[in-house]
């Protein structure tokens, strides 16, 4: 059951099953961009072009840096338990995108967020549900400080907004580098993240 910290009086909360179904029988418009987080149905903001630019410099840089066996995707779901489906910018999940022809990925060893307007949602919110999900690493592309926040080491946290956080957090600015876990002899230049 979601987290008591995130309902309001009287809401009513979704499913994965009933927030697919209803995309299914078309309740919701074509072009709206949604996600379901802890059975609350998200609508995420209009992407202007440096959080678009971002995403793609980040899938490139994570296309070159992963070896075969892993799969890039981008603004896909993750099926995160019964009430999360969210999309995240980027994510790089175990094995081949044929692996997800019939259910999306129940995890990842790694998912980026790409953050200007979400950034206070993505730090707590995301972050606490990729902790409690065991994503190993998360990073925020930060781009209204210009920074890449990487977050490792998922652990339960009471006063965080699902009970989860990450231990570690590293803020690593443009001229700084950074090696995934899941992938560490490649090398990523922050500056080649950000538009």
């Amino acid at each position: 059951m979601p987290d008591a910290q995130l309902q309001l009086p009287g809401q009513r909360l979704w499913t994965r099953d009933e927030y697919e179904r209803a995309g299914e029988l078309g309740l919701f418009r074509p072009d709206e961009r949604l996600e379901l987080i802890e059975g609350l149905i998200l609508r995420k903001t209009p992407q202007k072009s440096p959080h678009a630019s971002g995403i793609r410099m980040t899938e490139e840089a994570l296309r070159a840096a992963f070896p075969s066996g892993h799969d890039v995707r981008g603004q896909l779901p993750l099926a995160l338990g019964e009430y999360s489906e969210p999309e995240p910018d980027v994510a790089v999940v175990s094995g081949s995108y044929r692996d997800y022809v019939n259910s999306h990925p129940v995890t990842a060893v790694l998912v980026v967020e790409v953050a200007d307007s979400s950034l206070a949602l993505d730090r707590s919110t995301k972050a606490s549900l990729y902790a409690r999900s065991g994503i190993p690493e998360y990073w925020i592309l930060n781009l209204v400080d210009r920074l890449l926040e990487v977050h490792r080491g998922p652990a339960a946290m009471a006063e965080q907004p699902l009970d989860y956080h990450y231990r570690t957090v590293m803020r690593l600015t443009v001229e700084e580098t950074v090696s995934p876990l899941a992938a560490p002899q490649a090398v990523i230049r922050v500056a080649d993240l950000l538009p």
